[in-house]
C-alpha cells in the first residue's frame, strides 16, 4: 500500500511525464513473415495520445534502440501521419515508446525524388535499393523516346540519381549499378496505357509534377497528364507514386478521368526479352504477375513485377514485347496497384524462383499489413 502510494504521489507530482513514458505503441505482425517496413499512424492522434508536438523520438521499449520516423504531409502544411521504420519477427510484437524531445533526431535520408530537366525532363525516384524513372515532354518525338517506366539496377545502399545523372554516364557500371534496362515503346517496368480494341494507346508524357514528401523513408509524388483523345475519347490522369525504404515495389494510384464513358480499358504492363521460354509466373488467385529477365549483355538478371490486390484482371500473353495485364477503371474511384524490380547483382534476389516467392510475400504482406495500437 505504501510503494502504490509513493507511486500516485510521485505522477502527481511530475505531471504528465509519468502517463507519457506509460503510453506506447504495440505493433504485431500476423504473418509468417519477417518484416521490416513502415506503419502510418495519424498525426493529430499521435500528438494527441502521446502530448507531443513535431519532435519527438521513437525506440524499441526493451532494448531502447531508437527507431527512423517521418512526418508525412502529403503536400500539405501539416502533417497528415507519422510513418515509423519497424522491425517485427514473423508472428511477432514489438513494443514502442515515444519520449518528447528538445532537438529533433536526425535520419539519413534513404529515399529521394527530382525533376530531371537535364535529361530531357526525366522524373526520377529511387530508394536504398532500385531507383526508377518516368520519361518528360522534352523526350517527345526524339528518336530515343521511350514510353513506359524505367528502372536502374542498384548495388549501392547510397542514393545514385544526382551522381548518376550529372556523371552522365549511367549505362556502365562503375561498382555501384547501371542503368541497363530496355524500356522503348513498352510501358517497361510495370506503367499503365488505356486498352482500345485490343491496342495500346500510349499517352503523351507527363506535363506537370507535384512532389508530396521527399523522405527520408518515403517519397510520394504526382504526375499530371494533359487531356488527350484517345479512341474518339477524351482522357486525362494523374499518377501518384509512394515509394519506401528499403523496399522493392512502388505503390501507384491512377486517378483517371474519362469525359465520355464511366469506365475505360487499361492494361498494365512489363517488358519482355523476346526469350524461346521465358520465366514468368502469373497468378490468377492473387492477381500478381513475376517475369525474371535473362542476362542481357552480361548485365545481370533483372525480375519485374505487378500486383494488383482488388481488381479483376485478363492476363494477355499474345505480345512478344511485354506481359499485360487488362482491366477497367472506373470514374472517380482512385486505382491502385504496386510495380517493383530486382537486380540479381544486387544480392537480395538472385533467381527467377526466388523472384516468385518475393513477389508472393510482397503479396501477403500487402493484404495482411501490420497491426498498430496505441495503449
Amino acid at each position: 500500500m505504501q510503494k502504490t502510494t509513493w507511486f500516485i504521489l510521485a505522477c502527481a507530482l511530475l505531471g504528465t511525464s509519468c502517463a507519457q513514458q506509460q503510453k506506447s505503441i504495440v505493433v504485431s505482425n500476423p504473418t509468417d513473415i519477417a518484416r521490416e517496413e513502415l506503419v502510418s499512424i495519424p498525426y493529430a492522434e499521435f500528438t494527441r495520445h502521446f502530448q507531443v508536438d513535431s519532435i519527438f523520438s521513437v525506440k524499441l521499449a526493451e532494448s531502447e534502440i531508437e527507431l527512423p520516423y517521418q512526418l508525412e504531409k502529403r503536400g500539405n502544411t501539416v502533417p497528415e501521419n507519422v510513418l515509423i521504420w519497424v522491425p517485427v519477427d514473423a508472428k511477432g510484437e514489438i513494443t514502442l515508446s515515444v519520449t518528447k524531445q528538445d532537438t529533433k533526431p536526425a535520419f539519413k535520408t534513404q529515399t529521394y525524388a527530382r525533376f530531371v530537366p537535364e535529361r530531357f525532363d526525366d522524373f526520377a525516384w529511387e530508394n536504398n535499393v532500385l531507383a526508377f524513372r518516368m520519361y518528360g515532354k522534352a523526350l517527345e518525338g526524339r528518336p530515343d523516346d521511350a514510353q513506359g517506366a524505367d528502372v536502374w539496377a542498384k548495388r549501392t545502399e547510397e542514393l545514385v540519381i544526382d551522381k548518376w545523372y550529372k556523371e552522365n554516364d549511367y549505362h556502365t557500371d562503375h561498382g555501384e549499378g547501371l542503368d541497363y534496362y530496355a524500356v522503348g515503346q513498352t510501358l517497361g517496368a510495370g506503367d499503365i496505357a488505356p486498352y482500345f480494341d485490343n491496342k495500346i494507346h500510349f499517352t503523351k508524357h507527363y506535363r506537370e509534377y507535384q512532389i508530396l514528401d521527399n523522405g527520408p523513408l518515403r517519397t510520394t509524388f504526382k504526375l499530371s497528364f494533359e487531356p488527350e483523345e484517345l479512341n474518339g475519347q477524351t482522357i486525362s490522369l494523374t499518377k501518384t507514386i509512394s515509394l519506401d525504404a528499403g523496399q522493392h515495389f512502388n505503390k501507384v494510384i491512377i486517378d483517371l478521368e474519362n469525359q465520355q464513358s464511366e469506365s475505360t480499358p487499361v492494361v498494365i504492363g512489363l517488358a519482355r526479352r523476346g526469350e524461346s521460354e521465358s520465366q514468368y509466373d502469373y497468378n490468377e488467385s492473387n492477381r500478381s504477375l513475376a517475369y525474371w529477365e535473362p542476362d542481357i549483355q552480361g548485365h545481370g538478371q533483372t525480375g519485374t513485377a505487378l500486383i494488383l490486390p482488388e481488381d479483376p484482371l485478363t492476363f494477355i500473353d499474345n505480345d512478344s514485347t511485354q506481359f499485360l495485364l487488362s482491366t477497367d477503371i472506373q470514374q472517380n474511384k482512385p486505382f491502385v496497384y504496386y510495380n517493383g524490380a530486382a537486380w540479381n547483382k544486387g544480392g537480395q534476389v538472385t533467381s527467377a524462383d526466388e523472384w516468385k516467392g518475393f513477389v508472393q510475400k510482397q503479396v501477403e504482406k500487402i493484404n495482411t499489413p501490420l497491426v498498430v495500437k496505441l495503449k
